[in-house]
């Protein structure tokens, strides 16, 4: 069940309708999760902006959207495994054997596996990781920008996750079950 109305880009008026028109001519298309997120123009924007910000960053797309596969499965949330899943395999042109290792925080390329391992440890520690954890990833080249990128797509993830958990947002992508609920 939604717990949140969508707004209809149509009826929109005010920053909701400036915020839903932006997200449409960027995306082609005003996916569910913005239409329940339109209810807070402030989250909206908010999400947008960091959204925005980290796609001009160091990592790659491909990468990307593999964190957000990750923390998606972790949290077990099917919209956004569903979205990045879809956008991985379409649009960032992942190997579909690399967006199904992404769902256990797994890569082929030394790099990409130490980004997702990273990732996976912080989140599982709620932040906290040990000197090992920080020690493979820079052992496997990941770099201080990469690191501060990691942490700024977990908390962009986790935001999504925790909305659309918590609004109950119908999945508008080709649908991709999470194995298993976080332990």
């Amino acid at each position: 069940m939604t717990a949140f109305t969508p707004v209809d880009p149509a009826a929109a008026t005010g920053p909701a309708a400036e915020l839903l028109a932006e997200v449409r001519r960027t995306l082609g298309l005003t996916p569910n999760m913005t239409k329940a997120m339109a209810n807070s123009p402030a989250l909206l924007r908010g999400y947008l902006a960091l959204s925005g910000a980290l796609a001009g960053g160091v990592l790659p797309a491909g990468v990307r959207e593999r964190l957000a596969i990750a923390t998606a499965e972790y949290h077990g949330c099917a919209y956004c495994l569903s979205a990045h899943t879809y956008i991985g395999a379409h649009l960032a042109k992942v190997e579909e054997e690399e967006l199904d290792a992404a769902r256990r925080a797994q890569a082929s390329e030394p790099h990409t596996a130490a980004l997702l391992a990273l990732s996976d440890a912080i989140a599982r520690g709620r932040g906290a990781v040990g000197d090992e954890a920080l020690r493979a990833a820079r052992s496997a080249g990941v770099t201080d920008a990469e690191i501060g990128e990691v942490v700024g797509h977990l908390a962009l993830n986790v935001l999504t996750n925790y909305f659309n958990l918590l609004a109950g947002v119908e999945n508008d992508w080709p649908p991709v079950t999470p194995h298993a609920p976080a332990a």
